[in-house]
């Protein structure tokens, strides 16, 4: 039972690209200053940032997966990674033998706190002056609501 593809209009399509075209410059633009400005990735860099937003550091594994949206074996390797950096260490939960926390060591803090106002700065000059208040606050509500929307479909 073949169903009949339902297009874009015109309308949404142009939307649609718009939006990916724009996703796509912004997200490789700061990658490629994060690397040139820090010396990290930006997986380092979101990992860093997710991990030093939450008290102590710390996150369980899992949680970490969840909240930036990747697969486990990724963030199992990206960990690796950082931890032979010195980024982060990987603690054994106690309460639970298979699970565990990836803790942002004193190195981890550090290379978060030098990278993230230069970050900041990249996004302020390639995104948010480029908008009005009046269109952030547009943006806001509508990246809310797509996300709203998304959390009640199946994945």
């Amino acid at each position: 039972m073949d169903a009949t593809p339902r297009w874009l209009t015109s309308e949404q399509a142009a939307a649609w690209d718009s939006f990916i075209r724009m996703q796509e410059k912004l997200i490789g633009r700061l990658s490629r200053r994060v690397q040139a400005d820090s010396g990290m990735s930006a997986s380092d860099y979101i990992v860093l940032a997710k991990l030093t937003e939450t008290s102590g550091g710390r996150m369980r594994f899992m949680d970490l997966v969840k909240l930036v949206e990747w697969e486990k074996s990724r963030m199992s390797h990206q960990v690796g990674r950082m931890a032979k950096r010195g980024l982060v260490t990987k603690e054994e939960c106690p309460d639970d033998g298979r699970g565990a926390f990836i803790v942002a060591t004193t190195a981890g803090y550090k290379a978060i706190e030098d990278a993230a106002p230069v970050h900041v700065e990249h996004v302020r000059r390639l995104f948010i002056n480029a908008l009005t208040h009046e269109e952030l606050d547009t943006l806001a509500r509508i990246s809310n609501r797509v996300l709203a929307h998304m959390e009640k479909q199946p994945d």
